[in-house]
């Protein structure tokens, strides 16, 4: 089976981007299923790299290998998890983990895979038609490098519809993770949903920035918006925070956060627990003449496409100026997006803008990207999709 590119299309595939859109595609030889590999050629036939087959996306093929003697087997992916498994031994031995990125898809050559470990627990999610493809080679591999871990599915994201895939989850092999699994990190305990939590459970991305919040903590009055089960709640905690109010929607994410407090022997009397909306929270506390030493933002994703990424600007803008308005001089604002389309310099030039809607100057103190276990391969910038700043108000 052969993919031959539009005559100038090949430039991407030689600077080895692993993409393949579907406007670059002259001709399909051969008629190969959605998934399957195939080779991938210049329009003159020379070979440039092996990859997956995606008919219903407009990611048309994604990149395995672009040494054309490599062979998509398990034996592949056995070579691929050793390579990645040997950073994040070292990740894991720094930071004190149990509980890291064990495959981050483009950037550790396994496009559409994302692979998390907590304890002996593997978490799999498989995003692209190529990934799902190549299921039983992978497993094969997983069971090969780790076979004191059980394997769990969490591929129930929307993105599987934009290949033609079902969403899938369940156990896969070994016994069901518990309800509530400890993991650590920088010395603290962190309880993981693996069968019902946001991702694969954890928002292990964030560990870096967690560590951020506990060295600006002390003696501070923190909120902590968005705070899912916690995890920057417990670190402020951890750093000597006076005071910290974790606001989520979710009453059960808030019910694991306090757990989370009790589990590290912390001081509960200190943190508060408050389900609402965040917009409106902090209009309610704008109102109330609220104030604030350290704020946490950390959103949701705001765009999904390109469409979106107006409409999020303005929503990155509004929050981030009502949070600078509820801080003190002197406070610190830590601002995150997850959004792979928002840019960083875009970003940063929101924040700059609501600190001037917001009746404030900022200084920009340090900056913050996804954690060591989530790399970003140099010819995948994609893969850079978590940034965050911390601002000072002034």
């Amino acid at each position: 089976m052969r993919l031959f590119l539009a005559k100038g299309r090949e430039k991407s595939l030689l600077r080895r981007h692993p993409w393949v859109f579907s406007g670059a595609v002259q001709r399909i030889e051969g008629k190969p299923l959605s998934g399957e590999t195939i080779d991938i050629h210049d329009c003159q036939g020379k070979w440039l790299a092996r990859g997956a087959y995606s008919p219903e996306s407009q990611i048309r093929a994604r990149v395995w290998t672009f040494q054309q003697d490599e062979a998509i087997d398990s034996a592949f992916f056995i070579r691929r998890l050793q390579q990645a498994q040997s950073w994040r031994d070292w990740v894991a031995k720094r930071d004190g983990l149990n509980g890291y990125r064990l495959i981050a898809g483009e950037s550790d050559g396994m496009p559409g895979i994302t692979i998390d470990r907590f304890q002996n627990f593997l978490v799999l999610q498989l995003l692209s038609a190529g990934a799902e493809h190549q299921r039983a080679a992978l497993i094969t591999a997983l069971q090969h490098c780790y076979p004191e871990c059980a394997i769990y599915d969490r591929s129930d994201v929307a993105v599987r519809k934009k290949e033609g895939l079902p969403l899938t989850q369940g156990p896969v092999l070994g016994e069901l993770p518990p309800a509530l699994l400890p993991i650590t990190e920088h010395g603290m305990q962190l309880l993981v949903d693996i069968q019902q939590g946001h991702k694969t459970g954890f928002y292990l991305d964030q560990r870096d920035s967690r560590l951020a919040a506990r060295n600006f903590a002390a003696g501070r009055r923190v909120l902590n918006c968005f705070s899912y089960t916690g995890a920057f709640a417990v670190s402020a905690l951890m750093g000597g925070c006076s005071q910290v109010i974790s606001v989520d929607t979710s009453q059960a994410a808030l019910d694991v956060a306090r757990q989370n407090v009790e589990l590290n022997r912390l001081d509960v009397s200190k943190a508060e627990f408050v389900r609402d909306d965040v917009f409106q929270l902090l209009r309610n506390y704008r109102n109330q003449g609220e104030k604030f030493d350290l704020i946490i933002m950390d959103p949701p994703k705001f765009v999904e496409n390109k469409n979106q990424l107006a409409s999020a600007c303005r929503g990155y803008k509004d929050i981030n100026m009502l949070a600078l308005q509820l801080l003190n001089p002197g406070g610190i604002l830590l601002s995150f997006s997850c959004s792979g389309l928002m840019a960083t310099d875009l970003f940063q030039k929101i924040l700059a803008d609501a600190a001037v809607d917001a009746g404030c100057d900022i200084q920009f103190i340090e900056q913050y990207r996804q954690a060591a276990d989530h790399p970003v391969i140099a010819t995948y910038p994609e893969g850079l999709y978590l940034k965050g700043f911390a601002c000072r108000v002034m």
